[in-house]
């Protein structure tokens, strides 16, 4: 019977053992893939920080711009962009910014009519089995996304947006804050909302051939980069999220394998006791 229990154990081990190499392995290139998401958002932000800037100059300095994308009209239709992973074993990361936007979907229900844009295989296979209307979706572009994709997609907000079929477009994403610390977020990205030029700031610039049809040519740049950001972003709290995951994973499997290591000598040392015990008391029946 001992014998049994200690092939069982051993066995056991084994597939601890199996299991735990591929944990390692999924951390290993989890970290790797956060280093180079990381290295992409930050090569990318000061151009759209620059981008940012520009189109609140070109508002701030003209009392009598006018724009369809400052808030003004009425809202009917709310676009949800929802960004989600690819891949699961993530720890809470699909299923926190998932219930983010969940919670903002039935909130926006009360008043208006809701859209989405599903971006992550998570998230398409999330709300196509939701009553929910889903005008897009994109699967696998986190990794390797491109600025054409961004703009792709931020064409298609656009022109949505221009032919009045939404009126707001808010985005749902995990920010990256740190490899321990990821936060699921809601941005509102359309309408924007008007502010002041910065004090100090005495700087009139002319633009031509207007600041309206400049503000129109940066727009789409401005909503892409947005988006590209938001994607980098949400891919690195994702690798962070299974680093983190795979990590807790092989300490799981390094505990388990001590604690079935302990009841595998403990069998071992049972058996060898009863065969000792067989022996002397085969001795002593023979004297």
């Amino acid at each position: 019977m001992a014998s049994s229990n200690m092939k069982d154990i051993k066995r056991r081990i084994k597939s601890v053992k199996s299991t735990m190499q591929i944990t390692k392995a999924m951390e290993l290139v989890a970290s790797s893939k956060l280093r180079k998401a990381r290295d992409k958002a930050d090569s990318a932000k000061l151009f759209f920080d620059a981008l940012y800037d520009t189109m609140w100059e070109i508002t701030a300095e003209n009392s009598t711009f006018d724009s369809i994308y400052f808030s003004g009209r009425d809202v009917k239709t709310v676009m949800l962009v929802v960004i989600a992973g690819d891949r699961g074993l993530a720890g809470g990361y699909n299923a926190n910014v998932l219930k983010l936007a969940q919670s903002r979907i039935d909130e926006i229900k009360k008043d208006c009519s809701v859209v989405v844009i599903p971006i992550g295989k998570k998230a398409a296979e999330y709300f196509a089995k939701r009553d929910c209307r889903v005008v897009a979706s994109y699967d696998n572009i986190a990794e390797n996304i491109r600025m054409s994709s961004a703009k792709e997609i931020a064409a298609k907000i656009m022109a949505a947006f221009k032919n009045g079929n939404i009126d707001k477009v808010e985005l749902i994403y995990t920010d990256y804050i740190s490899p321990l610390v990821q936060e699921a977020r809601n941005k509102s990205i359309i309408p924007l909302e008007k502010t002041t030029v910065k004090k100090g700031s005495n700087v009139q610039t002319s633009y031509e051939p207007s600041p309206e049809k400049l503000f129109e040519i940066i727009m789409p740049q401005y909503i892409a980069g947005v988006l590209y950001g938001s994607i980098a972003d949400s891919f690195a709290s994702e690798q962070a999220a299974r680093r983190i995951a795979m990590e807790n994973a092989s300490d799981n499997a390094t505990e388990m394998i001590d604690e079935l290591s302990l009841l595998y000598n403990r069998a071992r040392q049972s058996t060898i006791t009863q065969e000792i015990t067989e022996i002397v008391s085969g001795a002593s029946s023979q004297e």
